[in-house]
């Protein structure tokens, strides 16, 4: 079996919790329709290590210069502080190369920022933070595309806000199509309400 890779962005500052749900489930082949068909892995601007928002250091695998939008699956690009500014415009310019090379990319909450910057939110319908945010950045001219949605899915393009960690993984795993339907639906209604019923359907439609 050919495996994909999942590229996930590093920066300092790094939001910890707004990529955890799907990370998790794209490592765990527990449910999976093709158990380890992708694995996740790290890229960061040079190889030197991060630090995230919870003070965790955390070292890239990969240099996102030398990666090729051909061999990756996805890109996600998580919140940090360090949107704010240039900083990570080069994630930003990584994400509409993999957009062009017809690889989706996975935008939340600061990440979203960076895309429109990048006027990737222009003529996309996307979700983000709050419009008045976006509506902020130099060169986004996309209001009449935001959706008040906790995550949109559309085109390639997956992007959410902060508060919304949950429904953006649930786009990432429908993204690469990783569960049955089914089992996506239980997995998210389990952890969205923690009502055990869910676990029940968890197993039965994974079974």
């Amino acid at each position: 079996m050919n495996t994909k890779t999942v590229h996930l962005a590093l920066y300092d500052t790094l939001a910890d919790w707004e990529f955890g749900f799907a990370t998790a489930r794209i490592n765990n082949p527990a449910f999976q329709k093709n158990p380890g068909s992708h694995v996740v892995r790290t890229v960061g601007a040079t190889l030197d290590p991060i630090t995230t928002m919870g003070g965790l250091r955390v070292l890239p695998d990969l240099v996102l210069a030398d990666v090729d939008p051909a061999d990756s699956a996805m890109l996600i690009l998580p919140g940090a502080d360090s949107w704010e500014g240039d900083a990570n415009a080069g994630f930003a310019r990584a994400a509409r190369r993999w957009l062009e090379a017809g690889v989706p990319v996975a935008a939340i909450c600061g990440g979203t920022v960076g895309l429109a910057a990048e006027g990737l939110l222009n003529d996309r319908p996307h979700a983000g933070n709050a419009v008045e945010e976006l509506s902020g950045v130099e060169g986004y001219t996309g209001a009449a595309h935001f959706l008040a949605d906790r995550a949109v899915r559309s085109g390639g393009l997956i992007t959410a806000g902060a508060a919304s960690a949950l429904e953006f993984a649930r786009e990432v795993l429908a993204e690469l199509d990783l569960y049955d339907p089914a089992v996506l639906e239980a997995w998210y209604g389990l952890f969205h309400t923690a009502d055990p019923v869910w676990f029940g359907k968890l197993m039965a439609a994974a079974s």
